[in-house]
């Protein structure tokens, strides 16, 4: 039988009690680890006290408990470069680098790899002070959408049904509603169509599609009220048939990819495609 190996899993929500019920099914696996952890996952793994912040504590535990792979689940840590700081160690980490990475740490960097790509996605501008942004919103028509730049926890999208209230979402948000997740912002065209998620599995050059979901984002009954960072979700997703997942490999997914390859900063680990399916197609 093949060697045993350590493994550990940075987070402590959902997603990463997910991964470690399945990796807990494997034959190949030794200990694992989660970091920090919840009660559920310690049923399943010995739980340890990190703070996934501190780059070089994580790097010593892991050489403490000879792990081989890292898994890390939350996008902060990822967009603060951990995967990376763990590959010079030479200690495999499962996700992507920092460069790689904004294109969930920052809206307008996925935007603008959007224009440089010819992915189809909505007209939007970038702000970094309120007075360009409200000049803007004066030449625009509602609805429309502004969104805070940096990580939000899905909370940082607001969907203005009319100006004054896309004026309100711009002071709130250059206020600092959102913290450090709101010091630029985006303002986007406003799409219609139904949401739906998609996930794929990459190398830094090859992509293969995984899984499709759908949430619930808004806080009130009938689809109503603000968003929130997610109210439950099911996959897989009906409404994204196998011919909407070719196009949406074939204009979104395959072209990212091939951009950040050739720009050197390869994307590796689970890439999310949060589309909207429009009368034209799926857009990003």
């Amino acid at each position: 039988m093949s060697e045993k190996r350590n493994i550990l899993v940075l987070g402590s929500g959902g997603r990463e009690h997910a991964l470690a019920w399945k990796i807990a099914q494997s034959p190949l696996l030794g200990t694992l680890y989660c970091a920090p952890g919840n009660g559920g996952m310690a049923a399943l793994a010995e739980n340890a006290a990190l703070d996934m912040a501190d780059h070089y504590a994580v790097i010593s535990f892991c050489r403490e408990k000879a792990i081989e792979l890292v898994i890390i689940g939350p996008e902060a840590p990822l967009v603060a470069g951990l995967a990376d700081d763990l590959n010079a160690a030479n200690i495999a980490a499962f996700g992507p680098g920092k460069i790689a990475a904004q294109l969930e740490g920052s809206k307008g960097y996925t935007k603008d790899l959007c224009a440089e790509a010819d992915i189809p996605t909505a007209a939007y501008s970038r702000f970094d002070n309120a007075c360009d942004a409200l000049a803007y919103l004066e030449t625009q028509s509602a609805p429309i959408v502004v969104k805070a730049d940096g990580l939000a926890a899905g909370k940082g999208v607001i969907i203005a049904e009319d100006i004054q209230t896309a004026r309100d979402a711009v002071e709130d948000i250059f206020d600092g509603a959102f913290g450090e997740a709101g010091a630029e912002l985006v303002v986007e065209e406003f799409m219609t169509g139904e949401e739906a998620s998609f996930f794929v599995l990459c190398d830094g050059e090859n992509a293969l599609p995984m899984a499709t979901a759908q949430d619930h984002k808004r806080v009130g009954d009938g689809d109503t009220g603000p968003n929130t960072g997610g109210m439950g979700a099911y996959s897989p997703a009906p409404v994204l048939t196998g011919e909407l997942i070719d196009r949406a490999m074939r204009e979104i997914v395959e072209p990212t990819v091939r951009t950040l390859a050739a720009e050197g900063m390869p994307y590796s680990g689970v890439l999310y495609a949060g589309l909207m399916l429009t009368k034209d197609g799926p857009q990003l």
